[in-house]
C-alpha cells in the first residue's frame, strides 16, 4: 500500500498553472505560424491588401476632417486637421481592428482548437499580429502628412512605443473578453460591430478633447481609448499642440485597461478548457 501511494503525483492549481505559461514559450513556434499565416492571407495574391491599408485611414481622415474641421469648425489644437484626425486614427484604427480579429480569431480557427492541445491564448494573441502589419503601413500617410505641413517630432516621440502598448493591451484584453464569450454564445459575434462603431463616435478621433469641459475630462477618461488617443497625438504633436495631456485622465485610462487585461485573462483561463467541447 505504501509502494502504491509512493507513486502517487499530486499536481496543484500552482502549478499547472505556471506549465500554462510555459507552454506559450513552448508553443512559441505555433504562435509565429499563426501570426505569418495571417499576414500571408491579408497581403499575399490580393490586388488591395497593401492599398487598402493605405485607402481606409486616408478615407475617413477625408471625411472627419470636412464633418468636424470645415462643418463644424472645432478647434485642432494650433495644427492642421488632417494631423490631429490622423494622429488619432491612428490609435483607433489598430485598437478596433485587433480587436474584432482578436474577438473572431476563436472560432475561425474551431477545427485546429478541436483537434490537439495547445494554449488557447496563443490564437488571439496572434491575431493581433497582423493588425501592427497594418499600423506600419498606415503611420507611413502620418509621416508624409507631417513632412508635408512641415512638422517635426519633438523629443516625445520617444514615449510613442508606451501608447502603442497601451493600444496592445487593450485589444487584448478586451479581445480575450470577447474571444471567450463568443465560443460559448455565438451571437456576441453581432455585438463586436455595435461595440466599435460607439466607441468611434464617442472617442476622440475626428476631434480635440480640449473641447471637453475640465469637469468632464475624468469622466470623460472613463472610455480607455481617449488617454490612448491624447498620449498618441502628444507624442506625434509634442510641442506644435496648444493642448497638454491630461494627465489624471492618462492614469485612469492605463488603471481600467490593466484591469480589463488581467480579468480577460483570468476569464479565458476559466473557460479555456471548455473550448474544445462547446466549439
Amino acid at each position: 500500500m505504501n509502494n502504491v501511494d509512493s507513486n502517487i503525483t499530486t499536481i496543484e492549481a500552482g502549478k499547472l498553472e505556471k506549465a500554462y505559461w510555459l507552454d506559450l514559450w513552448k508553443y512559441r513556434e505555433l504562435f509565429f505560424f499563426l501570426a505569418w499565416k495571417d499576414v500571408l492571407v491579408r497581403y499575399k495574391q490580393t490586388m488591395i491588401g497593401i492599398t487598402w491599408a493605405l485607402i481606409r485611414p486616408v478615407l475617413t481622415m477625408i471625411v472627419f476632417t470636412l464633418v468636424f474641421g470645415k462643418l463644424a469648425n472645432l478647434p485642432s489644437d494650433n495644427v492642421p486637421y488632417p494631423i490631429l484626425v490622423f494622429a488619432g486614427l491612428l490609435p483607433w484604427q489598430f485598437f478596433s481592428t485587433a480587436f474584432a480579429e482578436a474577438g473572431n480569431s476563436l472560432i475561425s480557427n474551431a477545427n485546429m482548437i478541436s483537434k490537439i492541445y495547445f494554449p488557447r491564448m496563443i490564437i488571439p494573441v496572434s491575431a493581433i499580429i497582423v493588425t501592427l502589419v497594418d499600423f506600419l503601413i498606415s503611420f507611413f500617410i502620418l509621416v508624409i502628412l507631417m513632412f508635408w505641413y512641415g512638422y517635426q517630432p519633438s523629443l516625445h516621440i520617444l514615449l510613442l512605443p508606451l501608447f502603442i502598448l497601451m493600444s496592445i493591451l487593450a485589444a487584448l484584453g478586451a479581445g480575450l473578453w470577447i474571444a471567450a464569450l463568443n465560443v460559448e454564445y455565438r451571437d456576441f459575434r453581432f455585438i463586436i460591430p455595435f461595440i466599435l462603431q460607439f466607441g468611434l463616435y464617442i472617442s476622440p478621433i475626428g476631434f480635440s478633447s480640449s473641447i471637453i469641459p475640465e469637469k468632464w475630462k475624468l469622466l470623460y477618461s472613463i472610455n480607455p481609448m481617449v488617454g490612448i488617443i491624447d498620449g498618441f497625438r502628444w507624442a506625434i504633436l509634442g510641442h506644435h499642440a496648444t493642448s497638454k495631456i491630461y494627465l489624471p485622465g492618462l492614469y485612469l485610462s492605463l488603471s481600467l485597461i490593466l484591469l480589463i487585461l488581467i480579468t480577460g485573462i483570468r476569464f479565458f483561463r476559466n473557460t479555456e478548457r471548455s473550448f474544445a467541447d462547446v466549439i
